[in-house]
């Protein structure tokens, strides 16, 4: 099992915190990689302070202050950023890591941080993502020295050099959602991953299914993709560690057990076991308290050697 750290600086967190959660990460050697969300808006009862950092203009700085981990975001909002505006700003981002970037992708959904920073929040988003998704690893795909053009409803290009070239051969794309038609469709059709967010253990086991059906309907092998959930994280030594962690993010431990992965390493391990056997492969761990590094030592400590 593949642990990964995914944070929500949305929430409230400065570029040195995500710095310090990201090579806290890093040093530990427990986790392969480093996730965040991409909001401008807070939500919840947090004041959100200092105020949002773009995902990009971030992962751009920890790629060259980080050199092993790789770098993602939970999901890039296609509503916030062109498509040939965003395949450049990755390939570039990738580069500067040595080629460290994955690349989440998700239609937007946050309504309010839209009209909060006067972005435009278009009626039909899937029709725009999953052009975005043809452009982008369109771009990407084309050969060095040959043009890219793209006729689509939302989008055209035409003669685009189709530059910069990411430094890995392929980027790694993500798509996720709990969709029952459409997003196993767009998985089967762009991604190397998909991602579940905050789902169970038996909505895992029955999108999985669905998306490995139409990845086989797209002329593809189903173990092509790496299939992945997001779930929060409250790991404590005992009880009352986990809840001092629970209280911290202003949550219930019943609840967090029920929807997350939550309790001692035991517990914690035992849970991700059950998502294992559903098909899950890999596990963003949600962390919402960015300042206790010590819950990022006490899982490399105690779940990570234990899942193997």
């Amino acid at each position: 099992m593949d642990l990964r750290i995914f944070t929500e600086p949305q929430q409230g967190a400065s570029y040195d915190t995500l710095l310090t959660v990201a090579r806290t990460a890093e040093e530990l050697g427990a986790f392969s990689a480093f996730f965040r969300s991409d909001h401008y808006l807070k939500m919840g009862g947090v004041s959100g302070l200092p105020g949002p950092t773009d995902a990009w203009i971030t992962l751009a700085g920890l790629a060259r202050e980080t050199s092993t981990i790789r770098l993602g975001t939970l999901m890039t909002a296609a509503t916030f950023r062109l498509p040939g505006v965003l395949a450049i700003q990755v390939a570039q981002v990738d580069a500067m890591s040595g080629g460290r970037v994955e690349f989440g992708l998700g239609a937007g959904w946050y309504e309010e941080e839209h009209t909060a920073y006067g972005v435009p929040f278009p009626k039909e988003k899937f029709g725009r993502l999953e052009e975005q998704l043809a452009i982008i690893t369109g771009l990407w795909g084309t050969k060095l020295g040959d043009t890219f053009d793209f006729e689509g409803e939302y989008y055209r290009l035409t003669d685009s050099p189709a530059l910069p070239k990411p430094a890995q051969e392929k980027i790694p794309v993500l798509v996720g959602g709990t969709g029952p038609t459409r997003t196993p469709a767009l998985a089967a059709r762009f991604a190397d991953e998909f991602n579940l967010p905050f789902t169970s253990i038996e909505g895992s086991a029955a999108q999985f299914g669905r998306v490995r059906a139409a990845v086989e309907q797209a002329g593809r092998r189903p173990d092509e993709l790496v299939y992945s959930n997001a779930l929060v994280a409250c790991v404590g030594r005992d009880d009352a560690e986990v809840a001092r962690r629970a209280a911290a993010i202003g949550r219930e431990v019943d609840e967090l057990k029920a929807n997350g992965l939550a309790g001692t390493p035991d517990e914690v391990v035992e849970k991700i076991g059950r998502y294992a056997e559903v098909g899950t492969e890999r596990v963003y761990l949600q962390m919402l308290d960015l300042d206790d590094l010590d819950h990022l030592e006490l899982i490399a400590s105690r779940v990570a050697p234990q899942l193997g």
